[in-house]
């Protein structure tokens, strides 16, 4: 499982899901989540770098250099982040941007830190600029000033902190100041994943979960997982809980297609909030352009979870585009709705 956010978005991807069933779902997740570069499937050439960097920091005996990973969630970047502190043979300590709310959050965690810890933090660009500030020294130096005292008495105490590693993840690397992110050493995007891939995530989590399905029972789902393992991963154990109670328990290709479309996950993946955002541009504001604002307020969804889960793998499949005056549908995304494109001015998309 990639990196999630810390603040409940009615749009996340597990909304499928809700109370007992998804801290069950979490559950699996956990159980599934590769523990070693080995098991760790797809983003190949991030996973190369990043082993050649991991070697060469336990050759030289130092703390691995601090370590930004961004992408759409779901694909895998606190996995990265558990996998990169066990190579190190470290332990790790996990927080999100929003989930630190004063420098006293942020120094606590700092300075538990043992030598060659990882410190992984999610959500680093929702992170206050008076925290970040604290990340500067802390990264660069390996210091903070601790302030001791209050008023004119008050003075500034230089803590040294341990060689550790921090490893950011974002969705939105844009809002990462420049400042911050350039103390990253490395810096990697991870990308959708193929279907080739998924389908292998998919046959490793059945066989640790001991759900039974065939090749192309799997390469099904693995097409309609959105480029996501998180997906993947959920659409295997709803298609599960499908075959369990109406074919013997068996995944095959027919039982997968059927249980996806009970779910109304379409053969793009595409479900009912991505249908009806589509939808919502092409029918109530003529194709666009549109605001993202607006288009949040008409869906009753935040624009954060529009702009970082549904839009990415819209614009990957050419349904949405961006403009500098708002969303537009695009041409593909009339003909999947077997929709007429209106006739539009020119240089829309630049």
């Amino acid at each position: 499982m990639g990196s999630g956010a810390a603040r409940g978005m009615s749009g996340r991807h597990d909304r499928i899901v809700t109370g007992r069933a998804l801290d069950e779902d979490a559950r699996l997740d956990a159980s599934v989540r590769p523990v070693s570069f080995g098991d760790y499937i797809g983003q190949d050439r991030v996973k190369e770098n990043l082993q050649i960097a991991v070697e060469a920091a336990r050759a030289r005996g130092e703390a691995l250099d601090h370590v930004l990973l961004y992408g759409p969630p779901g694909l895998g970047k606190t996995t990265l982040a558990q996998i990169l502190a066990r190579e190190m043979s470290s332990s790790i300590k996990i927080s999100s941007g929003p989930l630190l709310e004063k420098k006293g959050d942020l120094t606590a965690v700092l300075t538990s830190l043992e030598p060659r810890d990882f410190f992984f933090l999610d959500e680093i660009h929702r992170l206050q600029a008076a925290l970040e500030e604290v990340l500067y020294p802390a990264m660069e130096d390996f210091r903070i000033d601790l302030i001791i005292g209050q008023g004119p008495g008050a003075r500034v105490h230089p803590y040294q902190l341990s060689h550790f590693t921090l490893v950011g993840a974002t969705t939105r690397a844009g809002l990462i100041m420049a400042p911050l992110r350039s103390r990253f050493g490395i810096v990697h995007r991870l990308d959708f994943y193929t279907p080739a891939d998924l389908q292998k995530i998919i046959a490793r989590s059945a066989g640790i979960l001991g759900i039974t399905i065939d090749s192309e029972g799997a390469a099904e789902i693995a097409r309609r997982s959105r480029g996501t393992p998180r997906v993947a991963n959920r659409l295997l154990r709803r298609a599960r809980d499908y075959a369990e109670v109406r074919a013997q328990g068996h995944i095959t290709v027919s039982v997968a297609r059927d249980a996806l479309a009970m779910l109304g996950v379409d053969e793009h993946g595409l479900d009912e909030v991505d249908r009806n955002l589509l939808l919502t541009i092409i029918e109530k504001y003529g194709g666009g352009p549109v605001g993202l604002n607006t288009i949040a307020a008409s869906l009753s969804e935040e624009e954060d979870a529009i702009e970082e889960i549904y839009e990415p793998y819209l614009m990957q499949l050419g349904l949405l585009g961006r403009t500098q005056r708002g969303r537009v549908a695009t041409a593909l995304a009339y003909k999947h709705f077997g929709l007429a494109e209106p006739q539009r001015q020119s240089g829309l998309f630049s």
